[in-house]
């Protein structure tokens, strides 16, 4: 029979799981009864009225936006506005995108032809009038 190791951190995940299958599963009715004891517990009105959050996007994200269009930070940096410091420090994570910063990231990310657009008006025009000379 051959030897098998395993590391603790195995060994703890299949007892977690066992204990976990052994557990009985609430019913709803014991759900809403924790519910209603727990004072920090959310209404349907609290998720409701809930603002989402939306965290800054993090070192690999900013890379990851810039790799995708192509760009140099140079390049980056002068499309959207930032210095070519700001975008090495928030791709090498000693710096974290926050207010604006973070929210025009966020729009770069899934709408960038908007973002440029909206930077530089004239860009539609010259595209147009480039494909016509074509």
């Amino acid at each position: 029979m051959p030897i098998v190791r395993r590391t603790r951190g195995e060994r703890n995940r299949k007892r977690l799981l066992a204990d976990l299958a052994a557990t009985p599963q609430p019913s709803e009715a014991d759900i809403e009864r924790q519910a209603t004891e727990d004072d920090n517990a959310w209404t349907d009105a609290d998720v409701a009225g809930a603002m989402p959050v939306y965290p800054p996007p993090t070192a690999a994200q900013v890379r990851d936006i810039r790799s995708r269009l192509g760009l140099s930070q140079a390049q980056f940096a002068r499309r959207f506005g930032f210095t070519v410091d700001t975008v090495q420090q928030y791709e090498q994570g000693r710096r974290v995108p926050s207010g604006p910063a973070s929210t025009l990231l966020r729009v770069i990310a899934s709408e960038p032809d908007a973002v440029m657009n909206a930077l530089d008006p004239r860009r539609k025009v010259r595209e147009r009038d480039a494909h016509a000379a074509e």
